[in-house]
């Protein structure tokens, strides 16, 4: 591993040179370039008669533009540098009294700037020091990101002031661009990926939506509050922008209704149906247990990425919405540094002929596979069978003659937690359904469904379906600062200023013992049991519908139980419906379709076959 730490104000250098582990620190951090550009975006989001324009703060090595050699950029836009900052310290952007950044958030300029990287800054449309209105991931935003790689290539205009001033070119730099984010940040450099714009190398999104819709709809299920998408937009937003961006927040509140119908602003969020144009490699991150972003934003995405031949390597945590920054710190500097020399320096450091895919195990503990989800990885069908006790019942790999049915009652004030807490026994808010002990492990890896046949009782319904490993465990506590603890120690990365020293409180996870853990949830509103657009549902009419689960990678140990959980509200990550139904589940109709490592076989050995 490269030496990571550097005190503040040092400016590291060595002997120039191509050094056979990667690239070096040979430029001063403290005489780096510091300049904002804004580039034109072609949009005119707020309306103002005029195009958007947005601010680029840059750093960059001064010494390599002396000696005329050019330098490739790593990128990151963010509605965040302003508002609520960057990072669990909430860094924000510093400007000096000119106006020049002084400050930039994260590590990536006081570690990659030395190495002989440019790094930029976008605040996207509506934030900062940029024109326009947050659009959400929409078409501003994702324009606006692909114009900053445009004018790195010199296919777009860029100013030295907001209005007017002076063109601006990008002549420093090789136009190779990686793109760098995490969250809302992830899903715009997701849209950029997906216009396949020239000149973007790589992409490492981090916990990035891939279909808008899937952030605050599961098949019409509302996974988020009221306010929606029109309100995340109002949230990165100063009260300047609010006020001129009204006609955007009406067009969010209009495309975006309420019954969870598929509409023509989902469309244009929705990445995945362009991932045949991504022409970037991709490094994602995602949290296993992340109930912000959640995991099926990974489902469509990831398959369209292998159908298209991206190179790809993914990271799959067990904490929640975190930056692995904070969760495998070490192994992420060094491993993304790698990455970007390979893909913007064309070093031949071996790292896309390493494993495609790093999963935690356990806190701390990871493990590898050549390929993600793993060689030899199928369907496996479950069906649930109803047991002696009302509501407790049997997972079999072999349907049973007579499966019976069961009931349950939507009750909001619970969740996924409380019905795995009462697996096993009769309770009348969820209908649960184990294996026998497992004679040896049986590993999930991908995104499985749940097929229902239900009845309910009223003219409104919510379905969740949940997989629970029923046995003792020690697990990231990830609904406990997302499974991690930020420390008061500090630790250095890379180059450092007064204004920007490059240090950053320690992370450690924080672990809690179990004796069930939710692994793989989905969601669904039965109005949209024939997809879109909702329909009436009539009390007494039965309905079949599929639940599609989060994408999951978990290992049940051997003496562990599989389990299956129907219910109706999962409190708090979906809305309750208007009534508070009776739901009848046929379960000769019923089964759960899930991803096996080893397939069938696997499953049928891993449980003994049928016990009906």
């Amino acid at each position: 591993m490269a030496a990571l730490v550097a005190a503040p104000g040092t400016a590291q250098a060595a002997s120039a040179g191509r050094s056979s582990e990667g690239s070096t620190p040979i430029y001063s951090y403290d005489r780096a370039v510091r300049e904002t550009v804004y580039v034109a975006t072609g949009k005119d989001s707020d309306g103002d008669g005029r195009t958007d324009r947005v601010a680029v703060d840059i750093i960059r090595p001064r010494e390599a533009a002396e000696q005329g050699k050019k330098v490739p950029v790593i990128l990151n836009p963010s509605p965040y540098f302003q508002s609520i900052g960057r990072g669990p310290e909430a860094q924000a952007k510093t400007y000096d009294e000119q106006g020049r950044p002084v400050q930039f958030p994260l590590f990536y300029d006081n570690y990659f700037v030395p190495r002989g990287y440019a790094v930029a800054l976008l605040d996207t449309p509506g934030t900062n020091r940029s024109d326009g209105c947050a659009d959400v991931g929409g078409p501003s935003d994702v324009a606006a990101a692909k114009s900053v790689v445009d004018w790195f290539n010199g296919r777009a205009d860029g100013f030295d002031s907001r209005t007017g001033g002076s063109g601006v070119d990008a002549d420093w730099t090789n136009g190779s661009v990686g793109m760098i984010g995490k969250s809302y940040e992830g899903s715009v450099i997701n849209g950029v990926a997906a216009t396949g714009v020239e000149g973007l190398k790589t992409v490492v999104p981090i916990a990035g939506p891939t279909s808008w819709y899937n952030y605050y709809f599961y098949k019409g299920a509302s996974t988020n509050s009221t306010e929606g998408i029109a309100g995340h937009a109002r949230y990165v937003e100063t009260e300047e922008v609010k006020a001129r961006c009204k006609a955007m927040d009406r067009a969010l509140i209009e495309g975006s209704p309420r019954n969870g119908n598929w509409t023509d602003m989902w469309t244009e969020r929705d990445y995945v149906r362009n991932s045949d144009k991504v022409r970037a490699s991709v490094f994602a991150v995602y949290g296993l247990q992340d109930l912000n972003v959640r995991a099926q934003h990974l489902n469509k995405w990831w398959d369209g990425l292998a159908e298209n031949g991206v190179e790809r390597k993914i990271w799959l945590s067990t904490a929640a919405h975190a930056d692995p920054f904070d969760f495998r710190r070490q192994e992420w500097v060094t491993t993304l540094h790698r990455w970007f020399d390979h893909y913007l320096m064309d070093y031949d450091n071996g790292i896309e002929r390493e494993p495609m895919a790093d999963i935690e195990r356990a806190p701390d503990k990871w493990t590898t596979d050549t390929t993600w989800p793993p060689s030899g990885t199928g369907g496996a069908t479950l069906h649930p069978a109803a047991g002696k006790v009302a509501g407790v019942g049997t997972l079999n790999t072999e349907p049973s003659s007579a499966p019976g049915a069961v009931e349950f009652t939507d009750d909001p004030t619970l969740g996924e937690l409380d019905w795995a807490a009462d697996v096993d026994r009769s309770t009348p808010a969820k209908a649960s359904f184990t294996t026998m002990p497992l004679n040896r492990e049986l590993r999930l890896s991908g995104h499985g469904s749940v097929k229902l046949k239900v009845t309910p009782t009223t003219s409104s319904a919510t379905l969740s379906a949940v997989l629970v490993d029923l046995g003792p465990d020690t697990i990231r506590d990830y609904k406990t600062g997302g499974g991690i603890q930020i420390l008061p120690e500090k630790e250095c990365f890379g180059s450092g200023t007064t204004g920007d020293t490059g240090c950053f409180k320690k992370a450690v996870p924080t672990t809690k013992k179990v004796e069930q853990t939710v692994f793989s949830r989905g969601w669904a509103d039965l109005g949209h049991y024939a997809g879109f657009p909702k329909r009436e549902i009539t009390p007494g009419k039965q309905y079949e519908i599929t639940v599609d689960l989060g994408t999951a990678d978990h290992v049940v140990p051997a003496g562990h139980r599989l389990a299956l959980i129907v219910a109706g509200t999962d409190k708090p990550y979906i809305d309750a419906p208007a009534s508070k139904p009776k739901l009848t589940v046929d379960l000769s109709g019923s089964s759960a379709e899930l991803p096996v490592v080893g397939g069938g076989l696997a499953l049928t050995r891993a449980t003994g076959g049928d016990r009906t």
